[in-house]
């Protein structure tokens, strides 16, 4: 009996010998772990785009000053005085003076909108003033005699007489003032009392 225990002991050990690389073969291969990423190389800064406008070019002289909104240290061949104008003759083109530059007209963000022109009248009295354009006026300097400047225009002196005359701010003002004034001057005598009529009495009998 115990021959046959021992007999039948070694055939299972020998069956579970000869099993066990087979059952092996059959399991599925564990997965094998992901090996480390390597790390990402960093990535270079995109280029800067280019502007789609060229830099202007700096300005220099009086003009910078101008635009930056510094001092000006030096009047240029292109700027003018309003010295230049304001009571300077203005000429027509037959070389006579029709009026005197009394006033520039500017615009509040710049530039000579108009010279009044006093024409008419005799030493300033009596004149009329007339806002004449700037683009009916030439000026043009003399290097022979100092820069002078002289006015010139193809407006004739019967044109500028034709013409509507200016009124400034001040002009306007002092009219609506006027014409409030005479429109609530007039009152009722105190009391309501009325003017005495001016029939003679008749003669008492």
């Amino acid at each position: 009996m115990k021959k046959t225990l021992s007999t039948m002991a070694a055939v299972v050990l020998l069956a579970s010998t000869a099993i066990a690389p087979a059952f092996a073969q059959t399991q599925p291969a564990a997965p094998a772990s992901p090996a480390p990423a390597a790390p990402a190389a960093p990535m270079a800064p995109a280029a800067k785009p280019a502007d789609s406008a060229a830099t202007p070019a700096p300005k220099t002289g009086t003009a910078t000053a101008a635009a930056s909104g510094g001092y000006l240290t030096e009047q240029a061949e292109t700027q003018i005085s309003a010295n230049d104008y304001i009571g300077k003759s203005i000429y027509n083109a037959e070389n006579k003076s029709i009026g005197d530059v009394n006033d520039l007209i500017l615009e509040e963000d710049g530039g000579i909108v108009a010279a009044v022109i006093g024409v008419g009248g005799f030493l300033g009295i009596g004149e009329k003033e007339v806002a004449l354009p700037m683009d009916k006026i030439t000026m043009t300097r003399d290097a022979e005699n100092k820069n002078e400047v002289r006015l010139t225009t193809t407006e004739t002196a019967e044109a500028l007489q034709a013409a509507p005359e200016f009124k400034t701010l001040a002009d306007k003002q002092a009219e609506t003032d006027r014409t409030t004034t005479s429109s609530t001057g007039t009152s009722m005598p105190a009391g309501g009392a009325t003017n005495p009529s001016t029939t003679p009495a008749a003669p008492s009998k």
